[in-house]
């Protein structure tokens, strides 16, 4: 029987839903997570990486600051409902739900894991992913640009301050020194803002420039992680059944999030559109941020366990809200 209708109009096949919902950048990650596990750096190797991280992630928080346009994000603060409710989701209600997983016993979740799961909840919001599903559900795009631009700003100086106060408190874990946040987070970020006039648009119009130096950012910052946790023996806790019991404890977190932001909209009052701003936006975590400030705050063998639950969560969203945001597009036709 002849075809009389144009491909484009088919059903996606498994492997594009599967390609939909699998981050390539969580793959890279994985990838260098693994080659750490086995080829770890040593030696002389080992210590040209520890000079070449500090300074990728100086670059890219330059680079991070040097993107987002300051206008923008003045503008957005006026639909302050909206704005207010994606902060409180991400650093009040988020973080109160890391600290009720640290009740969890030990022998459910080992502590490095809890500890990761904490620093997980005191994250800024991803912004890319959070901005598409917003687009795909048909909700207010611009509302989720500029609120998770603002959580990321935000959180450029909040997440440190929260992780020194609850993460000393509970796991007996501080942060990295406040030398260390300057040199390597806030200036480099403050400087990309005060050059973003002249650079900013071309860096904008140039995205895929960036999106290869974010990449290679966190895929060195990952692999030193990684590689200096090997050496030290570091992962010799984590088993099979730990990583089960994280992806469950990391999808009850996700679907507990997804139910307080959707509900919470209705209660506010907001339209459709900003509750589907809302819910994917203060439902995420943001591992490019996440693990660039781990490598900073936590020794390297602490950074590797941290940023494990960060992984787990981050490619538990992409696939969770893929399917969500459809769904609210299918409702909203």
């Amino acid at each position: 029987m002849s075809r009389d209708r144009p491909l484009a109009d088919d059903p996606p096949s498994l492997w594009s839903r599967a390609r939909s919902w699998v981050d390539p950048l969580v793959v890279i990650i994985l990838s260098a997570l693994v080659l750490g596990l086995v080829l770890p750096a040593r030696g002389t190797v080992a210590d040209v990486l520890d000079v070449a991280r500090p300074a990728a992630i100086v670059v890219l928080f330059f680079l991070y600051g040097a993107r987002m346009a300051t206008g923008e994000v003045w503008a957005g603060l006026r639909s302050w409902r909206l704005q207010g409710s994606m902060l409180a989701a991400t650093y009040v209600a988020f973080p109160v739900l890391g600290l009720l997983v640290q009740l969890l016993p030990d022998a459910v979740v080992s502590a490095e894991l809890k500890t990761g799961l904490l620093y997980l909840s005191l994250l800024p919001s991803t912004v890319q992913a959070s901005v598409v599903f917003t687009s795909v559900a048909r909700g207010n795009v611009a509302g989720a640009i500029t609120g998770a631009t603002i959580s990321n700003v935000v959180g450029i100086v909040l997440t440190p301050l929260l992780v020194g106060v609850l993460m000393v408190r509970t796991s007996g874990q501080a942060g990295g020194n406040l030398g260390g946040i300057l040199l390597q987070l806030l200036l480099p970020f403050a400087a990309g803002q005060l050059v973003q006039r002249w650079i900013g648009p071309w860096l904008r119009a140039h995205a895929h420039l960036t999106r290869i130096t974010d990449r290679g950012a966190l895929v060195l910052i990952a692999y030193t992680s990684v590689s200096e946790a090997t050496v030290s023996g570091a992962w010799a806790h984590v088993t099979w059944v730990a990583l089960v019991a994280l992806l469950v404890v990391c999808a009850a977190m996700l679907a507990t999030m997804l139910a307080l932001t959707w509900s919470g909209g209705a209660r506010l009052g907001l339209p459709r559109g900003d509750r589907i701003a809302l819910l994917m936006c203060g439902s995420k975590k943001s591992l490019a941020t996440g693990l660039p400030m781990a490598a900073v705050l936590f020794t390297p063998a602490l950074a590797a366990s941290v940023a494990l639950p960060v992984i787990v969560f981050h490619q538990l969203q992409l696939a969770t809200c893929a399917v969500i945001a459809r769904r609210l597009a299918a409702q909203g036709e």
